[in-house]
């Protein structure tokens, strides 16, 4: 499945001090998953905290609108 970042996604990731990666692997790994209105929300517990990334999902694309620290 492809995972693709839209610019306010970046801009979020590169302001919060949250590598790609820990994002990837937050959906990839999710500690918790939440659908609601057809968004997903994976939440990953990392040293520093906890993230949630906000995305859209289909069948073949996970297109990540936003992440934030809880």
């Amino acid at each position: 499945m492809k995972i693709t970042f839209t610019s306010h996604a970046k801009y979020r990731i590169e302001k919060r001090k949250i590598l790609e990666q820990e994002v990837i692997d937050a959906i990839k790994h999710p500690d918790k998953t939440i659908k609601r209105h057809d968004k997903y929300y994976f939440q990953k517990r990392l040293e520093r905290g906890t993230i949630e990334v906000s995305c859209e999902k289909t069948e073949r694309i996970i297109n990540i609108i936003t992440v934030y620290w809880l």
